[in-house]
């Protein structure tokens, strides 16, 4: 997935397009559609990720911790305080804790 790729599954999840996106942080026209053609300044990239609450490296293709459809889904978590600070202390549990945890998720979404 090139950046601009990216950019726009991101901006489709606040229900904006690339235009829309360009308005709201400020960038001229064609600002964004322009970066398959040229590199994006260092700048304007810092503001996509930081918009949408993604790393650099995610845009730059450089994360593989992450699957495409992950990152989108932690932009939706983003927004959402309490159930990121919960993955936030899941993350830092150790293995074993971690096991329990799932352990408990999955036993109270049995139905």
């Amino acid at each position: 997935m090139t950046i601009k790729e990216k950019i726009r599954a991101l901006a489709s999840t606040k229900g904006m397009g690339i235009p829309a996106l360009e308005l709201e942080l400020g960038f001229g026209s064609s600002t964004i559609s322009k970066w398959d053609k040229s590199a994006p300044s260092i700048d304007k990239l810092i503001k996509v990720a930081d918009y949408f609450d993604v790393s650099l490296d995610y845009l730059a293709g450089r994360n593989e911790k992450y699957s495409d459809e992950q990152a989108l889904l932690d932009v939706e978590i983003s927004e959402d305080f309490e159930l990121k600070e919960a993955i936030k202390k899941y993350y830092s549990l150790d293995g074993r804790k971690k096991k329990h945890v799932i352990e408990l998720i999955n036993l109270l979404s049995e139905d």
